[in-house]
C-alpha cells in the first residue's frame, strides 16, 4: 500500500501535506461554521465555498497551460508561499475580531484563485516527484488517503477548537500548517524543469487540449460524468452545517461529525484503491461507486435518526472518494506525457470548477423546496447520470464492435 513512499521527493511531499491539510480543514470547517452562525444565510454559505472554487472553472485550462511550460517545483513554492499569506490575513482578522463578509468572501475568492494554479501543479508533479511510474497511481491513492485522513482529524479538532476555545486559534493553525510543507519542498531534489521556449499561445494550446480530449472518447465519457456529479452531487455537502444544526438541533461538534463521517468513507474507499496492483477497470470502479453515492443521499435526505444520517455521509464518502479518484488515476496513468498537464487541467475544471456552481444553485433551490428535498433531488441526478453513461458507453462499445467486424468481414 505504501510502495509510493520508496521515493525520498514523494515521501518528503506526503509527510509535509500531512500537516498541511489538516490545516485546510481546520479552516474549511471553521469558515462555514463562522460565515452560517454570524449571517444565519443559506445563500452566503454557498456563496462562500462558490467563491472558494469557481475560479478552477476558468483558470484551469490556463493553468494547464501555464504550469506546463515552468519549473513545477519552484512554482509549488511561490504558490505554497501565497496560500500561506492568504492563511495569515484571514486569521489576522478573525484574531483582531474583525467578521466582515465581505473581507470573508474576497479572501476566499484569492484562495479560489491560487488553488486553481495550485492544484494544477501538485497534480502534474506528481510524474515527476515517483521515481517508478509504476507506482504512480499508488501516490496518487495514497495523496487521496491523505487528503481524507485529513477530513476526519481537521474537523474533528475544528469541532473541539470552536466549542472551547474559538474560531480564531483555527485559522491560526492553518496558517502555521503551511511551515511543514515549505520546508518539505525546499528539501526536495528534482531535476531543473527546461524552461518552454516557445511563446505562450493560450488559444492555441486551449484547442489542442480540448481535441485531445474529444479523441480521447473514454476519457471524455468519464469527464462529463465527473461535471455532472460536480455540479449536481457533490456540492450536497454544502448544506451539512443546516443538517447539523437545524435538522439535528446540534453544534459545532455535530457539523464535525458530519465532516469526519464522509472522511471515515472517503478513507475506506482511498485504501482500496492504493491497493489495487492495477489501475484497470477504473471505469467500473467509478460506476459501482456513483451509484453509492446516489443512493446514500437519497437515503440522508430523509433520514429522522443523527446515526443513519452519518453513516450515510460515511457510504457517500466512500462512493464520493472513489468516483473522483478511479477518474484521477484514469487520466494521470492514460494521458500522453505531454498532454497531462492539460488534461489535468479539464479534470480540474469538471471538478473543483463545477462544485462552486452546484454550491451557489443549490443555496438557491433549498430556499424554494427545502434542504431536504434538494439532497434527495441531487441523488436521484446521481443515479440517472450512472444509467446514461452506461447507456453511451454500451452504445460505443457495440459501434466499435461492429466496425471491426465490417473490417474484417473485407
Amino acid at each position: 500500500m505504501f510502495k509510493a513512499l520508496k521515493s525520498k521527493n514523494f515521501k518528503l511531499f506526503f509527510y509535509g501535506q500531512s500537516v498541511s491539510v489538516i490545516g485546510t480543514w481546520l479552516q474549511k470547517t471553521a469558515v462555514s461554521w463562522m460565515v452560517y452562525s454570524v449571517t444565519g444565510s443559506v445563500f452566503l454559505l454557498g456563496l462562500t465555498t462558490f467563491l472558494s472554487m469557481i475560479p478552477s472553472l476558468f483558470l484551469a485550462p490556463l493553468a494547464g497551460s501555464i504550469i506546463g511550460r515552468y519549473d513545477r517545483h519552484r512554482s509549488m513554492i511561490v504558490l505554497q508561499s501565497l496560500a500561506m499569506f492568504q492563511a495569515g490575513a484571514l486569521a489576522l482578522l478573525i484574531y483582531l475580531k474583525i467578521y466582515n463578509i465581505n473581507y470573508i468572501l474576497a479572501l476566499s475568492l484569492l484562495q479560489g484563485i491560487i488553488n486553481a494554479f495550485d492544484m494544477t501543479c501538485r497534480q502534474t508533479m506528481m510524474v515527476e516527484i515517483v521515481d517508478n511510474k509504476d507506482d504512480l497511481p499508488n501516490a496518487v491513492a495514497l495523496n487521496s488517503t491523505l487528503n481524507n485522513f485529513a477530513r476526519i482529524a481537521g474537523p474533528a479538532l475544528a469541532g473541539i477548537i470552536l466549542h472551547n476555545y474559538g474560531e480564531d486559534i483555527c485559522f491560526i493553525g492553518n496558517f502555521l500548517s503551511y511551515i511543514p510543507v515549505l520546508i518539505s519542498l525546499l528539501m526536495m531534489k528534482i531535476t531543473p524543469h527546461i524552461k518552454a521556449t516557445d511563446k505562450l499561445k493560450m488559444l492555441d494550446d486551449l484547442t489542442e487540449g480540448w481535441d485531445y480530449i474529444k479523441k480521447e472518447s473514454e476519457m471524455a465519457k468519464m469527464l462529463l460524468m465527473l461535471m455532472c456529479s460536480s455540479l449536481f452531487v457533490i456540492s450536497f455537502n454544502t448544506l451539512m452545517p443546516v443538517f447539523a444544526k437545524d435538522i439535528f438541533s446540534g453544534n459545532a461538534q455535530t457539523f464535525s461529525w458530519f465532516e469526519s463521517a464522509a472522511g471515515i468513507g472517503s478513507i475506506i474507499s482511498a485504501i482500496y484503491l492504493a491497493n489495487l496492483k492495477t489501475s484497470q477497470n477504473m471505469n467500473k470502479i467509478m460506476i459501482a461507486a456513483s451509484l453509492l453515492l446516489g443512493f446514500s443521499i437519497i437515503i440522508l435526505a430523509y433520514s429522522n435518526s443523527l446515526t443513519v444520517a452519518l453513516l450515510c455521509m460515511a457510504l457517500s464518502g466512500v462512493g464520493m472518494m472513489a468516483q473522483t479518484s478511479s477518474i484521477n488515476i484514469y487520466i494521470q496513468t492514460q494521458s500522453a506525457s505531454h498532454m497531462r498537464s492539460r488534461s489535468i487541467s479539464y479534470y480540474l475544471m469538471a471538478y473543483q470548477g463545477m462544485i462552486p456552481v452546484g454550491s451557489l444553485i443549490i443555496g438557491y433551490v433549498s430556499h424554494i423546496i427545502g434542504t431536504r428535498n434538494t439532497v434527495a433531488i441531487q441523488g436521484i441526478i446521481c443515479i440517472i447520470s450512472v444509467i446514461v453513461y452506461v447507456y453511451y458507453k454500451n452504445r460505443s462499445t457495440q459501434e466499435e464492435f461492429g466496425s471491426c467486424e465490417v473490417r474484417y468481414k473485407n
